[in-house]
Parts: structure tokens; C-alpha cells; sequence
């Protein structure tokens, strides 16, 4: 007789359940030694943040209340700086002035972004490394050197931007750009035009390189333009790179003071001062410590409070997104 053969079926324990999967198994837990030993090697920098950081600020709050003489005897005055601070002309025509600063640091992204755009577009990997080096080539160079180079070109008698005017014919158009009130905001406003080797290309660029290709590649399939896509995939995709460079332009503007303290000193007629000129001024040409560590402390908060608005919202934003995409 023909012998029948018959497939011997799997154990039971080798299948796995109808209609669930196997999953691995979770993390081991870290040790607590392991874990102690983290936390101690943090001991030193929260130390070193701590005493350069973190006290300096809390000092400088404590010395608000205070007519800080750090020479001799200090009295307590309370919050008579911060009553002062509110009659301070000076102080709000400088936050006048940031307004300004910050919102045309908002607008000059355009150009950044048009450069990331249009950088992204060369097929060329050597072509687009080239560009991109030289680009971003002049964030290799000290502040202190652009500015003074901006100091030249702006120069009443010699300055480059005078002298060309003069050359083409149109001298009656030469100014002393940062000695007059209705021209150094405007002045300080343009130094370091075009605006492109700086953190927002780097960003915009960094996004836009990581869009998937399959995105890109349907949206070529369905027609959409170079305008389009911009649109309605570049920008969109960006947002969470755009709300970190509007908390970072929040910090970095009220923060300004670099540029206009080596160009103008705030100057003239306070037509280029900002909060952390009239801070120095305050403190160093007045010495009026006290009431200078009371603008710090003021400077601070407004700080804290603007780029909590920033973050939160964008948070909010992100946790609405989520919840109705699920």
C-alpha cells in the first residue's frame, strides 16, 4: 500500500494569535546607580549656570529695589525706579525704536527665503555647495568688523555710498546717513544687506531640504507651478521652523544694541536708541545703578513674556493640528 503523506501541523505555541502581532519587548529601565551617576555629572554645570547665569539676574532684581551704590551704602527705595521708569521719555521713544527694528527684521526674511528657494532649485550638488559656502561665507566674520565696515560706507565726506551718488550724478541725494535724525534708524537698519548669511537662510534652507521627494514629485505630477508649490507645500511645512525664528527675532531684537552702539552710540537726538543703550547709559554715564537694573529687570520680563506668547501659542497650535487629524 501507498503511503499516505500527511503535513504535520505547527505546535500552537509557534503560531502567533490570530489578528495580533508580536511586539517587542519594552526598555530595560536604567539602574539607579546608573541614573545617580547622570545626575551627579550634572551637578558642575548646574553650578557654573548657576553662579554666571542665574545669580547675576536674581542680583540684579534684588538691586532694583535698591539705590545701589556698589561702592558704599545701599538704600531701599522700593519701586521708586520702576514709578520713574514710567516718566522715562527716553526709555519708551527706545521701544519705539525696536518696533521698528523688529519689524523690518521680520520683512527683510524675504530675502533669506527667496535665496533658500531659489538655491534649492540647482540640480547640481558640487553647484548648489558652492553657492551655499558663499552665501553663508560672511557669518565667518566679527560684528564688530561689519559694523564698522557699514561706519565707512555710510561716511559723510568719504564714505562709498556718498561717493558713488556723486559719481552718477546724483550728489544732491549725498546725506550724513547716521549723524542726522531722520536717516540713522533707516541706516542702521540696512547694515548688513542683503540680509542672507544668517540663521533664517540656514533654517529655511535646512526645511526645504528636508520636504520628501514624493511630495515634491506629486505635486509636479499634478501641475503645481513654482508659485504654487510655495505656496501651498513650502510654507506649510515650514510653520514650525517660522514660529522658532519669530521667538529667536523676539530675543534677539529686544537684546539689540551691538550695531547702534558702535555706529551711533543712540544718537542723534535718541533717534536710534534702544532699551539696552538706555541701560548703559544709565548705568555707566549716569550711574544710577539701581535704576539700571531696574530697566534690566523690566527688559526681562517683557522678554519672558513675549517669547512665552511665541512658544505657547505655537504649542497650542500643534496640539489643535494633532488632535484633529486623529
Amino acid at each position: 500500500m501507498a503511503e499516505t503523506l500527511t503535513s504535520t501541523p505547527l505546535p500552537a505555541a509557534d503560531k502567533p494569535p490570530a489578528g495580533r502581532q508580536r511586539t517587542t519587548a519594552p526598555p530595560l529601565p536604567r539602574p539607579k546607580r546608573a541614573r545617580a551617576a547622570i545626575y551627579l555629572a550634572l551637578v558642575p554645570l548646574l553650578v557654573i549656570i548657576g553662579l554666571f547665569a542665574y545669580y547675576p539676574a536674581a542680583s540684579g532684581v534684588f538691586w532694583s529695589f535698591f539705590d545701589w551704590n556698589p561702592a558704599s551704602q545701599s538704600f531701599f527705595t522700593g519701586v521708586e525706579h520702576y514709578l520713574a521708569m514710567f516718566n522715562d521719555e527716553i526709555w519708551w521713544t527706545s521701544f519705539r525704536n525696536l518696533g521698528v527694528i523688529f519689524l523690518f527684521g521680520i520683512l527683510a526674511w524675504v530675502l533669506p527665503l527667496l535665496a533658500a528657494e531659489l538655491l534649492i532649485t540647482l540640480r547640481s550638488p558640487r553647484w548648489q555647495f558652492v553657492t551655499r559656502t558663499l552665501l553663508i561665507l560672511p557669518m565667518a566674520f566679527p560684528g564688530v568688523v561689519t559694523a564698522l565696515i557699514w561706519g565707512f560706507l555710510y561716511e559723510p565726506n568719504q564714505g562709498v555710498i556718498n561717493r558713488f551718488l556723486e559719481a552718477i550724478g546724483l550728489g544732491d541725494l549725498a546725506h550724513n546717513w547716521t549723524g542726522m535724525p531722520d536717516t540713522a534708524l533707516l541706516a542702521l537698519l540696512f547694515v548688513g544687506f542683503p540680509f542672507i548669511a544668517g540663521l533664517p537662510f540656514l533654517i529655511f534652507y535646512a526645511s526645504l531640504q528636508n520636504i520628501p521627494p514624493a511630495v515634491l514629485e506629486a505635486a509636479q505630477l499634478d501641475g503645481a507651478g513654482r508659485l504654487r508649490r510655495f505656496w501651498s507645500i513650502d510654507l506649510p511645512l515650514m510653520a514650525s521652523q517660522v514660529r522658532l525664528l519669530l521667538f529667536l527675532a523676539v530675543v534677539a531684537a529686544l537684546q539689540y544694541g551691538f550695531v547702534a552702539y558702535v555706529l551711533t552710540s543712540g544718537g542723534p537726538d535718541n533717534a536710534t536708541m534702544v532699551p539696552v543703550l538706555r541701560m548703559i547709559n544709565v548705568a555707566f554715564a549716569g550711574s544710577d545703578w539701581g535704576y539700571a537694573a531696574a530697566l534690566s529687570t523690566t527688559l526681562f520680563l517683557i522678554t519672558l513674556v513675549l517669547s512665552s506668547v511665541v512658544v505657547f501659542s505655537g504649542r497650542r497650535e500643534s496640539a489643535h493640528t494633532d488632535g484633529g487629524s486623529m
